[in-house]
């Protein structure tokens, strides 16, 4: 490897893409920028009935501005920082942000009991969760996890789901396959379960998939949560580390600082 090593990132190609590249160089490393993942619109937007609504992107924050949404007394809720900053950004306020930015730590948190069944508070009643009895609206791409819909049902809630936007893999995307094929790769940075998908897809297309998974052998790859880890492991992509954090830069820093202390 040289002294710059070779890094695969698979971020939309808008300004996410962008930062994403910067932030690699200014670690010293030399990004591979290989979008994987586009988005096209449904037109849909956020139901106004709800007690809750939850956003999981910052593409859905800028989508549901862009079609003039606007909430009516909901708690608005943000998967984590970087949806929060967007939906802020667009005008919105966020109410709610859970300590750990997955479907499950969202889940977890409004599930969190709030107060007795019973109005009195009499002891031995049961917790009621804080979602229990509401109307939760998800708005979300298509390849949104059931962990979200699941968790927040079995704590009680009324569940609707609505599509913003479909995600799909851009036609020209692979240059990182065909790198890591050859043994040019010295990490990758998957963001999501799709992400891998695509990849992969990417590489059979060219019919280096097979050498593609070698060379990611041979390489850190770094995922942004649990989720991206047991997609990996199920293509047959040995995961390195799975961030501390789920977001970008602590994916990129962590799986960068570890492709430099293995030299």
């Amino acid at each position: 490897m040289s002294d710059t090593p070779t890094v695969a990132v698979f971020r939309p190609d808008d300004d996410r893409l962008e930062q994403a590249v910067a932030f690699l160089e200014d670690r010293n490393a030399e990004p591979i920028p290989d979008p994987m993942l586009a988005v096209e619109e449904t037109g849909a937007t956020p139901r106004t009935d709800a007690d809750y609504v939850v956003f999981t992107s910052k593409t859905g924050a800028e989508l549901i501005a862009d079609a003039g949404w606007k909430p009516h007394g909901e708690t608005v809720c943000a998967i984590g920082p970087a949806t929060a900053g967007a939906l802020r950004a667009e005008g919105y306020a966020v109410d709610h942000v859970p300590d750990e930015y997955t479907s499950s730590g969202l889940v977890a948190s409004l599930g969190r009991s709030a107060e007795p069944r019973s109005a009195e508070g009499a002891s031995g009643d049961e917790p009621r969760a804080r979602v229990d009895g509401a109307r939760v609206e998800i708005a979300r791409s298509d390849h949104g996890s059931p962990v979200l819909l699941e968790g927040l049902e079995d704590a009680g809630a009324y569940v609707h789901e609505t599509i913003l936007y479909r995600l799909v893999r851009p036609t020209k995307s692979g240059e990182s396959a065909e790198l890591a094929a050859e043994g040019g790769l010295d990490a990758a940075c998957f963001t999501s379960s799709l992400t891998v998908e695509h990849f992969l897809e990417a590489a059979a297309e060219r019919g280096i998939r097979e050498a593609a998974i070698t060379g990611l052998d041979g390489a850190v790859v770094g995922v942004i949560g649990e989720p991206t880890r047991e997609t990996a492991a199920a293509h047959g992509v040995d995961v390195d580390l799975v961030a501390s954090e789920a977001t970008f830069d602590r994916l990129a820093t962590e799986t960068v600082d570890a492709v430099t202390d293995g030299d």
